[in-house]
């Protein structure tokens, strides 16, 4: 007998690159690239850890 299949869980790392590459171009623009692209990986960060503690409860 196989054990029940879990549902597929969606991957937060889409959020991480889109926020390094949106805050690099966000970045650019501003002429602070560096610091464009460490906000734009945090902000991403924090909305992969949001995605994972709300599929965790449910």
């Amino acid at each position: 007998m196989t054990p029940p299949a879990s549902p597929p869980r969606s991957g937060g790392g889409v959020f991480l690159a889109l926020g390094a590459i949106v805050g690099a171009v966000a970045g650019m623009a501003m002429g602070q690239t560096t610091a464009g692209l460490l906000i734009g990986f945090g902000a991403g960060l924090l909305v992969a850890l949001a995605q994972w503690m709300i599929q965790r409860r449910g």
